[in-house]
């Protein structure tokens, strides 16, 4: 594995600070049924990191201590993998947090993962699901063969349970990732691809397609260093880049939870081991602090933050120039 950070470290990336906290996400421990190419995280079946109950509990704690963080945002690996996910689920949506779990739909297929979808429906969870291409040589170059087949079947079986009908108020969104060194396309022509396709071919709805870019991090990043694509791809990146969608990046009003409790700007900064900065202390730990200590507080940039806003910009929630 190729690291990335010290080609990165080194940035003119414009400096950002951090609004009001809306959105605590929280990685709930590496471990996963797959190993696909683009995953940032480098996440995989023989992964161990786990969240325990003891940090589990420290996650409630600061939901409870900080009523404007409406959203719970569930990652991994695979998140229903680790065996305290649905206890955290319940005392999230007790509380009225609404609670996103990023899913890799496949995870739906494996033993003892039978209820889950019924779980997750009964409990009003909204479903962001991996869904890189809608079609299955594509997918399954990408995420593993059989993934696209597993993946068809789980959507089905989600759209059986209300997700995505109209009424339902189950919300199923799918993400799209570029399979190798290139910006997403528009993200609502392509979304309108999508759901034709599926609809047509297997009878699947979603409500909204999201639209990422890849992060030349972990994985990734190794694979661009690997076959030297590394520095072309962050000239695209550079050469990309909108000042219009700085207002938009997601870790303005989100932070970033690692297994451990320990806090950082987003995802991509916890994955390059780039803590939020604190005065007192290497890292800051979720136990230490409320979602008001951490407005207005400087957020961490380096090279890989023009992944973020390069093009119609990406973010956990899709293409920025879309939320506008």
């Amino acid at each position: 594995m190729h690291a990335t950070l010290p080609l990165l470290v080194r940035s003119d990336f414009p400096a950002l600070r951090r609004r009001a906290v809306e959105t605590l996400q929280v990685n709930l421990g590496y471990r996963c049924n797959q190993s696909c190419l683009h995953c940032h995280v480098n996440a995989g079946p023989n992964r161990t990191e786990e969240m325990s109950r003891e940090t589990i509990d420290a996650v409630i704690t600061f939901l409870a201590a900080s009523p404007d963080v409406r959203t719970l945002d569930l990652t991994g690996g695979a998140p229903e993998l680790n065996r305290h996910f649905r206890a955290l689920v319940v005392a999230a949506r007790a509380r009225g947090v609404r609670v996103i779990d990023r899913c890799n739909l496949t995870i739906l297929q494996e033993p003892g993962q039978e209820e889950l979808a019924q779980f997750l429906a009964d409990h009003g969870v909204e479903l962001v699901a991996s869904m890189p291409c809608y079609l299955e040589d594509n997918v399954d170059r990408q995420r593993g063969k059989g993934t696209f087949d597993a993946s068809i079947r789980a959507l089905q079986r989600l759209n059986a349970l209300g997700y995505a009908q109209p009424g339902s108020g189950l919300t199923l969104n799918l993400v799209y990732n570029p399979q190798g060194a290139s910006l997403p396309p528009a993200q609502q022509s392509l979304e309108q691809a999508y759901k034709l396709h599926l609809a047509q071919h297997f009878g699947v709805v979603f409500n909204q397609l999201f639209t990422l870019a890849n992060m030349p991090i972990q994985r990734f990043g190794s694979m661009l260093v690997s076959k030297g694509q590394f520095n072309s791809y962050m000239d695209l990146l550079r050469s990309a880049h909108r000042d219009d969608n700085l207002a938009q990046v997601m870790c303005r009003t989100l932070v970033s939870v690692d297994w451990q409790g320990y806090l950082y700007d987003c995802d991509f900064n916890q994955q390059l081991g780039l803590p939020i900065h604190d005065a007192r202390r290497p890292r800051l730990h979720l136990s230490e602090v409320t979602a008001a200590g951490l407005e207005d507080q400087p957020i961490r940039v380096a090279d890989h933050c023009f992944g973020c806003t390069a093009g119609q910009g990406s973010s956990c929630g899709g293409a920025l120039e879309a939320a506008a």
